[in-house]
């Protein structure tokens, strides 16, 4: 495949995950009205570790002691550490607010490849993040922030911004290891240890996940969010990182608020207001002007494990 197709098929990836990340949000409120956030996180990968079963099965992962380490290293932040800081923030605020803090990920990937990859944005990336950045804020200071049930509440917000900067080290690890693994057998193995990390953590922390009792529309939720929203996601942001720099491939996680706005809004009748309306414009032509203007300069070498 030609380096033009190798880009834009990496872009393409990741903006398609950057979508199903978006819907993450809407389904994870729906399980969260029956469960709590550890059970949720844990059945979501469940079901994804399900997903990739038959690649574990059938494909070995080749990977040295310290390249195991790193995996295990990026996938204990990425999995159990993100995603119940993450849904802790949700619990405590809105699908679009929740959503629209995603908005700060490109700003965040992008100084961490650039201080841990070696990446460098010109000026019009820059300026285009800072604009993003100035979006989330309007999100998340701009909105009625209060503890009523049912508000976004600035503690859950900044607990998903909270996330999303360790969601950073996953991104870089990842990466790193896929210089020399496919981004398939790197999601599989990836997700197969995060689940065996829940099955110890979950359990202890908040007891044993409920069997009975659920109703049908949270299995649905929980299945769409571990198939679509992490299994599906993943493999295509870890093709997507595997052939465009990270930094910009940061943008394209802007689907992520767009998305979950969208159904925040439209199914869950949540309320954004004018400057979560203005915050959002912002965020969406940040990612425009960087997609199209902005180009990043990568030293090779830095990206292939040693």
């Amino acid at each position: 495949m030609a380096p033009s197709r190798n880009r834009a098929s990496g872009f393409l990836a990741c903006a398609a995950a950057g979508t199903f990340w978006g819907m993450g949000f809407y389904f994870g409120k729906i399980a969260l009205a029956e469960m709590a956030v550890g059970h949720m996180v844990f059945y979501r990968f469940l079901f994804a570790t399900l997903a990739m079963l038959p690649v574990v099965l059938t494909r070995r992962p080749g990977l040295s002691r310290p390249e195991w380490g790193i995996l295990l290293l990026g996938t204990f932040l990425g999995i159990p550490l993100q995603f119940l800081l993450q849904f802790k923030g949700l619990s405590l605020t809105t699908v679009s607010h929740a959503a629209l803090m995603v908005g700060t990920m490109p700003v965040i990937l992008a100084v961490g490849a650039t201080l841990f990859a070696h990446e460098r944005l010109d000026w019009v990336g820059w300026s285009s993040l800072a604009v993003s950045t100035t979006g989330a804020a309007l999100i998340a200071t701009g909105g009625r922030h209060s503890h009523a049930a049912g508000d976004p509440t600035l503690a859950g917000d900044m607990l998903v911004v909270l996330s999303l900067l360790i969601a950073l080290f996953w991104v870089l690890c990842n990466k790193r290891l896929m210089g020399s693994h496919s981004a398939l057998v790197v999601t599989a193995y990836s997700l197969l240890s995060g689940m065996l990390m829940l099955c110890l953590i979950v359990p202890a922390m908040y007891g044993l996940p409920p069997v009975h009792g659920v109703s049908l529309k949270a299995w649905l939720a929980l299945a769409a969010s571990g198939l679509l929203c992490t299994a599906a996601s993943t493999f295509l942001w870890n093709y997507g990182i595997a052939h465009v720099p990270a930094s910009q491939a940061g943008v394209f996680l802007n689907m992520e608020p767009l998305m979950g706005s969208i159904l925040g809004v439209t199914l869950l009748r949540e309320t954004l207001g004018p400057t979560g309306i203005t915050g959002g414009m912002l965020i969406l032509i940040a990612a425009i002007t960087l997609t199209t203007k902005s180009r990043a300069r990568v030293k090779e070498p830095d990206c292939i494990p040693t």
